[in-house]
């Protein structure tokens, strides 16, 4: 059974966010584990928010590459933990930022709890580093995305918004 989970892991851990595509699920974290269950092989998705529209088309992904490799396997959704941004590696933080999504802005180092408080530090322009920047809406191209501007260079981005 190891070396289905693996080989599974391996191929699902190709499949990319919809709506974020150059992330994969496993480095955005709603690819959180395939696992044997009571009654065989379970994959657990994580979704970003409740109500994430995108989770219907990951999950079809996901049957699609496990028919693909003849595998049959139980899709659940866990919401609980709930997910969140801390769980976004350093290297998805950069790939965020190298396609004009600011990251949202990483945990203190001992936090356990975290709030954005009003008026809390805005984040950078992915475009210049600048951090003159103002948002222009509370949601962006995706929900969990918001619309701000850089007032360095002019261009609008998305800010993938912490959770």
């Amino acid at each position: 059974m190891d070396t289905l989970i693996a080989r599974v892991q391996r191929a699902l851990e190709q499949l990319t966010d919809p709506e974020i595509p150059v992330l994969s699920l496993r480095e955005l974290g709603v690819l959180r584990e395939v696992r044997a269950g009571t009654d065989g092989l379970e994959i657990v998705l994580t979704p970003t928010y409740s109500g994430c529209p995108a989770m219907d088309q990951i999950e079809q992904d996901v049957r699609a590459k496990l028919c693909e490799l003849g595998v049959a396997a139980r899709i659940t959704r866990q919401l609980v933990p709930a997910w969140s941004s801390d769980w976004l590696g350093a290297e998805a933080r950069r790939k965020l930022s190298a396609a004009g999504i600011a990251p949202p802005q990483a945990p203190a180092a001992n936090a356990t709890l975290r709030f954005v408080a009003p008026g809390a530090s805005p984040p950078s322009c992915p475009r210049c580093g600048s951090t003159r920047t103002v948002q222009t809406a509370a949601f962006g191209s995706t929900a969990c995305k918001a619309l701000y501007k850089c007032l360095a260079c002019g261009e609008p981005f998305d800010y993938f918004k912490p959770y």
